[in-house]
């Protein structure tokens, strides 16, 4: 199995397998960093949290007022969200360049992939996530989420097929939250 095959694999498994016994019952302050999911139109849609764990990230994302589907979901480099494109959240997390976007490409370097998230017939989506492509504090390599100029992290309206470039079609940015 080629590495980033084996990253897909953690990234399904996080999915499947964990559940919330697997986060600290009390993390530090330094362990943690969390964001507001904001709509294009302002409201708050729900919430990120991300936790520090060994080589990477545990992301639990809780949202709501969203399309029902499938859509991608991305680290982005800049800690900002002005709606209504959210464009000022740059691209993606990245520590080299060019980007070369896709979980599905064995070139792929784009630190900022996530697999996708499904939202409900309600509008709504609980799920959890393991990324082993960042980190907090930008540890083992990896680009740090909590970096000078932070980071967000953006729901797009459609779902990354893995591949596409520059963002997998993805789509418009429909969710944001900057990740503090």
């Amino acid at each position: 199995m080629s590495p980033r095959l084996r990253q897909i694999a953690v990234l399904a498994c996080g999915i499947a397998a964990l559940g919330t016994s697997a986060l600290p019952a009390r993390a530090h302050a330094a362990d943690t960093a969390s964001g507001t999911l904001m709509g294009t139109d302002g409201t708050a849609r729900g919430n990120v949290q991300v936790t520090a764990a060994p080589h990477g990230v545990i992301l639990r994302i809780t949202a709501q007022g969203l399309i029902p589907g499938w859509h991608g979901v991305h680290f982005h480099e800049k800690g900002s969200c002005g709606a209504p494109k959210f464009t000022s959240a740059g691209a993606h997390v990245h520590a080299t360049t060019p980007v070369v976007h896709g979980l599905l490409n064995a070139n792929a370097n784009d630190a900022g992939d996530l697999p996708n998230i499904f939202v409900g017939p309600d509008g709504s989506a609980t799920v959890e996530l393991y990324s082993t492509l960042v980190t907090l504090n930008g540890t083992d390599g990896h680009p740090g989420l909590l970096d000078a100029d932070g980071s967000s992290l953006v729901i797009h309206a459609n779902p990354d097929d893995y591949r596409s470039q520059p963002i997998g079609g993805a789509g418009d940015r429909v969710a944001c939250a900057v990740i503090k």
